[in-house]
């Protein structure tokens, strides 16, 4: 295995991770805490529930902790963009080693996350984002076109990894040219991915670090 390393220039998204419930492992700096603690997200539900009801939300439960939420970073990009808009929601837990009878009549496919908009249940996390934005558009997370690729290769690169069983393949540098490439962005034109304000492209692309980091110091040392 190279011994390649990548110094981070920028934190991203942790303690909101931890705050949202997702499972709890140190991997990113803190210094999301004074931004996304529970306090102000409660002031900011309390601003907001006299307008607006809460939005139902169906995500992957934990297959270890009761009453969790699971490992699925589509999830975790809605509900984090969701937080972000100070949106309040109602979130039903799904387990998926026994979907319920209610979730699978709601969506067929049986997949996470739903949302319930306007009324009617909406599938997958690109399609539930942006029409969060569109309904919600304050305050604006679009992530201008020329920098909406930033971070996109990160999970296929980061798969690609995770199932190797060649050193010699190239899938770990392939990986480490991502990474770069991201902290490159980041060092020079941070600390988000747009700049001064997090945007759609933070929200979608932390999760997927986050798993990254816990799945490669398990499988891969």
């Amino acid at each position: 295995m190279s011994t390649t390393k990548i110094t981070p220039t920028a934190s991203v998204l942790s303690s909101t991770i931890k705050t949202l419930g997702f499972p709890s492992y140190t991997i990113l700096p803190n210094n999301f805490k004074q931004r996304y603690g529970c306090f102000q997200r409660r002031l900011c539900i309390m601003a907001k529930s006299s307008a607006l009801n809460p939005l139902e939300v169906c995500a992957k439960a934990s297959v270890t902790i009761p009453n969790k939420l699971g490992d699925c970073p589509f999830c975790q990009r809605v509900l984090l963009t969701m937080e972000e808009k100070h949106l309040p929601y109602d979130l039903k837990l799904v387990d998926f080693g026994n979907k319920p009878e209610w979730f699978l009549k709601i969506n067929p496919e049986g997949k996470v996350p739903v949302v319930k908009l306007d009324e009617k249940w909406v599938a997958d996390s690109d399609v539930i984002t942006q029409s969060l934005e569109e309904k919600y558009p304050d305050p604006p997370l679009i992530t201008p076109a020329e920098k909406a690729s930033i971070g996109s290769k990160i999970l296929s690169t980061f798969i690609g990894f995770l199932k190797s069983k060649d050193s010699t393949d190239g899938t770990e540098q392939a990986l480490l040219n991502e990474l770069s490439s991201i902290n490159d962005h980041i060092k020079e034109n941070g600390p988000f991915i747009n700049g001064k304000e997090i945007s759609a492209a933070d929200l979608s692309l932390g999760p997927k670090l986050y798993h990254m980091e816990i799945a490669l110091g398990h499988y891969k040392n």
